[in-house]
């Protein structure tokens, strides 16, 4: 039957860290602890005041101050296991673990899997062929010589490789070694860890290689254990469930992550929230249970990633009250109208009006003196309809106790038409297609400020080509946009060709259609 000696590498909580080793070796196996010198003399007195006398429990020689990305990690680790090796001669497997981590399988569970499973677990992959680094540099870590901490000293630590660059002094790869990177959380068997402490004692230049390294604990065990245990015998993976958010961060556990923990095919998770006691103590329990079987699902990673890329468009739960709120409504049909000359689209909109039941409100997004409801203040300037659009339309919808809807929109406001377009709303357009003489456009321009009563004649004329430009061009985007239920009215088109298509935007009887089309003076300026 396998024993497990724990190397347990913390730096705080020292409470949680009696508790979790108390939890460790009440099911007979071993902690070997390091606590980090920066968490002070008292708190690292009272761990040892409430272990020492535990046989199953041993602590690190030395104590070193850690930091992270630093060897000083590694010579931690390296200081707790070579103590759990001589405290605990009948131990079969060496398991790294952090304060962070806490059991998610039952001690009997552990045993039989790792008896069953005669192989080291260690994440090892080829440092420079793999993907395994997602950010930051990567070939850096290695070739060039660290004494900074990255976090506490940035500017100099990316200032220091840019000198080294410079001044040509990469360093050359340990001989022998292929370099491989991986977890740190690793489980090892007894023969291997020694093989590895032999090793460290035999190669002194490979120690002062890695020491000068960044991130090595990352880097260091990965590479001697590639380097001595046959590759049958190693399985490239860790025990240990931890996922990673899209900033680098470790993934928190809480509570309500018992299942999902539970149905990982792992032995350990980290990283667990100081404050998710219950998840906790029914883990703790867990642990020392007897008779107990899982069902392996295997879902964690796969489950996490689908949620965070909902989360990042809105919908990583059911839609919130807000959300509902943000659309027309599946069951409603907008009507728009696309005309650039106002008064044709009114001219037809009014006939709309008188002919059938559906609901009429022009420009409403265009003109501040369109006719509306008082809806609360939400129609009370043009910035306020354009910005609360949705929600505008929605409570006009309401008032008017109607699921068919007429608007008017300018050619110019193709964001305005997209965003309706998108909505699960049916949204369903019609182009007017208007002529526009000389007279027109000189109209339009005086209109818009670009021109005045008092522009000359030749300017103006000058100005005329580019403002029908302009507006061929507004045209042409709608068009070119490839709405679904388009449909077109043109100024040129014969009646019967304007009665089909107002047939089918508005879903009306032929003769309705016909009469609408017939509108007397309809596209006059």
């Amino acid at each position: 039957m396998a024993t497990i000696a724990y190397i347990l590498l913390c730096h705080k909580d020292p409470q949680a860290i009696i508790d979790q080793a108390r939890r460790l070796t009440a099911a007979g196996d071993c902690v070997s602890v390091h606590f980090d010198a920066n968490g002070g003399a008292e708190a690292y007195g009272q761990i040892r005041a409430a272990l020492d006398a535990d046989p199953r429990v041993t602590f690190a020689a030395r104590r070193h101050r850690c930091g992270w990305g630093e060897w000083s990690l590694v010579a931690a680790t390296i200081s707790a296991a070579q103590a759990a090796l001589e405290a605990f001669p009948r131990a079969t497997h060496f398991y790294m673990m952090s304060g962070d981590c806490i059991p998610i399988k039952s001690a009997e569970y552990a045993h039989e899997f790792l008896d069953r499973n005669d192989r080291d677990f260690i994440e090892s992959f080829d440092f420079f062929d793999s993907d395994w680094i997602k950010t930051g540099i990567k070939e850096e870590r290695l070739i060039y010589r660290h004494v900074l901490n990255e976090r506490k000293h940035k500017r100099l630590f990316y200032l220091s490789i840019e000198w080294q660059r410079r001044l040509g002094l990469k360093r050359r790869l340990p001989k022998g070694l292929q370099i491989q990177i991986g977890s740190q959380w690793w489980c090892l068997r007894r023969q291997t860890l020694e093989a590895v402490m032999a090793f460290i004692a035999k190669r002194r230049d490979v120690v002062r290689f890695f020491a000068r390294s960044w991130i090595p604990d990352e880097t260091f065990f990965q590479t001697l254990v590639r380097h001595l245990v046959p590759g049958d015998e190693i399985e490239s993976r860790t025990l240990t469930f931890l996922m990673f958010t899209d900033y680098g961060m470790p993934v928190t556990f809480y509570n309500d992550h018992y299942d999902l923990l539970l149905a990982q095919d792992f032995l350990f998770a980290r990283k667990v929230s100081p404050e998710a006691q219950d998840l906790k103590a029914r883990l703790g329990d867990l642990y020392a249970a007897k008779g107990e079987s899982f069902a392996i699902s295997n879902e964690g990673r796969s489950l996490y990633a689908f949620l965070a890329g909902r989360g990042r468009i809105g919908h990583r739960f059911a839609p919130r009250f807000w959300e509902n709120e943000a659309s027309l409504g599946r069951d409603r049909e907008l009507l728009i109208v696309i005309c650039k000359k106002w008064h044709v689209a009114k001219r037809l909109t009014r006939r709309i009006a008188r002919l059938t039941d559906l609901q009429v409100v022009d420009y409403v997004f265009h003109e501040e003196g369109a006719k509306l409801p008082d809806l609360g203040g939400i129609q009370s300037s043009l910035a306020k309809r354009a910005r609360h659009r949705r929600s505008l339309m929605r409570m006009l919808y309401e008032y008017y106790d109607t699921s068919r809807m007429v608007i008017c929109l300018d050619p110019g406001s193709l964001d305005l038409v997209q965003d309706f377009c998108s909505d699960r709303a049916v949204t369903t357009l019609l182009e007017i297609d208007c002529d526009f003489d000389d007279a027109y456009l000189a109209g339009h321009a005086r209109r818009t400020g670009l021109a005045s009563d008092q522009t000359p004649p030749d300017a103006l004329a000058r100005l005329l080509p580019t403002i029908r430009d302009a507006l061929q061009m507004e045209a042409d985007r709608i068009r070119d946009a490839g709405f679904a239920n388009y449909h077109r009215l043109r100024q040129s088109a014969t009646t019967d060709q304007n009665a089909r298509a107002l047939l089918r935007f508005l879903a009306v009887p032929e003769d309705v259609a016909q009469s609408l089309a017939q509108t007397e003076k309809l596209f006059d300026d």
